[in-house]
């Protein structure tokens, strides 16, 4: 049964990819934007990331301050519905291995591509389809690297990064 599973997963990732057409150009980190709340003065550090159809994010490396507040917006530059070219972000508890919790969401269908009730996971955004956008807040956790990824079927391959909190 697990060596279907992968199988399966393979399969569509290979269905996916020839799917995407044309590669974009995949970007390094740009610094994180941080703006200050007027009525607050609270600091909140803004993260602008995008998923396009050629299932890549415009960041692979995000670095922000333990405990700070952080507000994440992840846009799908996209045109493909969400059924067959959804994208999310998805932040990893440390320890969690990800090509394990990639191929276990594959098949969490009914929760949007997030397994186990999302014991795993520290934050997460809903999934959105080509031209839709979506926003967490969240505070950064305890200094460390933690792995982010997108948990849409096979795609957890190439759409991830490290979330490096100093």
């Amino acid at each position: 049964m697990k060596a279907a599973k992968h199988i399966l997963m393979f399969f569509l990732f290979c269905v996916t990819l020839m799917a995407c057409g044309k590669k974009e150009k995949k970007q390094n980190q740009s610094p994180s934007q941080t703006e200050t709340k007027a009525a607050s003065s609270e600091t909140i550090t803004t993260i602008n990331l995008t998923a396009s159809d050629a299932m890549q994010f415009n960041k692979n490396k995000i670095e922000v301050n333990a405990g700070e507040k952080v507000r994440l917006t992840l846009t799908h530059t996209g045109k493909m519905p969400k059924t067959v070219m959804g994208h999310n972000f998805v932040l990893l508890k440390k320890g969690v291995d990800l090509t394990d919790f990639g191929t276990e969401a594959a098949t969490a269908t009914d929760s949007e591509f997030i397994p186990n009730d999302g014991d795993d996971v520290i934050v997460h955004t809903k999934l959105i389809g080509g031209g839709e956008s979506t926003t967490i807040e969240f505070n950064a956790p305890e200094s460390g690297i933690y792995d982010f990824l997108c948990s849409f079927p096979g795609h957890f391959a190439i759409m991830k990064g490290k979330f490096i909190v100093k």
